[in-house]
């Protein structure tokens, strides 16, 4: 049972948790530390890391970024303190998703004449429309298959979004966080050109449910030879956490936050 939860997404983007619900489902779980990592999406807090009924809540935010290569790539922040910087990135990609999110829903109406009624708003992604076909009593398609045939990758009401730059990204991520991570690098189309990119960041997520068996030694070396931290989590889009994750030791050694729970920059 892990002690830390480094990635976990609620209502504020694609998740089903509510912020409030956090800690009962930490518990649940066996998990005193949880990081909310949503979609380009800050939390409703500014500080670092907030103590609700016993739990630790990390703030943190999950940003896609592209790297010099074409490849697309996510970076995980731990210990947030919005500036001014990110806050601007992330309005800028929330108008993009906004705009994405009803060509997507448009698409899908018109193709399986149905109404979604769905709101598009700030954290809206296709996991919203995949839930809202597969909740219509109209529709042949759950929810895998609404991305499968539907809005997946070139699929025909898939559109592609605008994100960042991986410089720009991790350069506004590093200036208001206290740690920034690679995301699932096995999950990528070209692991080893990702993992090249831990030479610039302080961590890799090293412990990730995949789902099916994968050759973490890759991830592992990177560690070891950019000197860097190792995270850890779920990526829970529902109220189990605690999948994966890190041991208490291994969260410490992060060095996260002073006492005072400012950036430990």
């Amino acid at each position: 049972m892990p002690y830390a939860d480094l990635h976990v997404h609620t209502t504020r983007s694609d998740g089903s948790l509510e912020l409030e619900a956090v800690p009962d489902a930490a518990r649940r779980a066996g998990v005193t530390v949880v990081a909310l990592t949503d979609h380009d999406r800050l939390q409703p807090f500014d500080e670092p890391w907030i103590e609700r009924d016993g739990v630790t809540i990390v703030h943190g935010v999950e940003l896609r970024v592209e790297a010099a290569d074409g490849q697309r790539v996510d970076l995980l922040a731990y210990g947030v303190e919005p500036t001014d910087a990110l806050e601007a990135l992330l309005e800028e990609i929330q108008a993009n998703r906004r705009e994405r999110g009803r060509a997507i829903v448009d698409c899908v109406e018109a193709r399986l004449g149905v109404d979604l009624d769905v709101t598009v708003d700030d954290g809206f992604g296709r996991p919203h429309v995949a839930r809202a076909v597969a909740d219509h009593p109209d529709t042949e398609y759950d929810y895998q298959g609404t991305f499968d045939h539907l809005i997946g990758f070139e699929k025909p009401c898939y559109v592609p979004r605008e994100v960042p730059s991986f410089d720009r990204g991790r350069r506004a991520l590093a200036e208001a966080s206290a740690l920034v991570s690679l995301a699932h690098p096995l999950r990528y189309r070209f692991p080893e050109r990702a993992l090249e990119l831990v030479a610039d960041l302080d961590a890799v997520e090293l412990y990730y449910p995949y789902g099916r068996d994968v050759d973490r030694n890759p991830v592992e070396e990177a560690v070891d030879r950019f000197d860097v931290h190792a995270t850890g989590g779920s990526d829970a889009h529902d109220d189990r956490l605690g999948v994966a994750g890190l041991s208490e030791g291994t969260f410490t050694a992060l060095g996260l936050f002073t006492e005072s729970g400012r950036r430990n920059r």
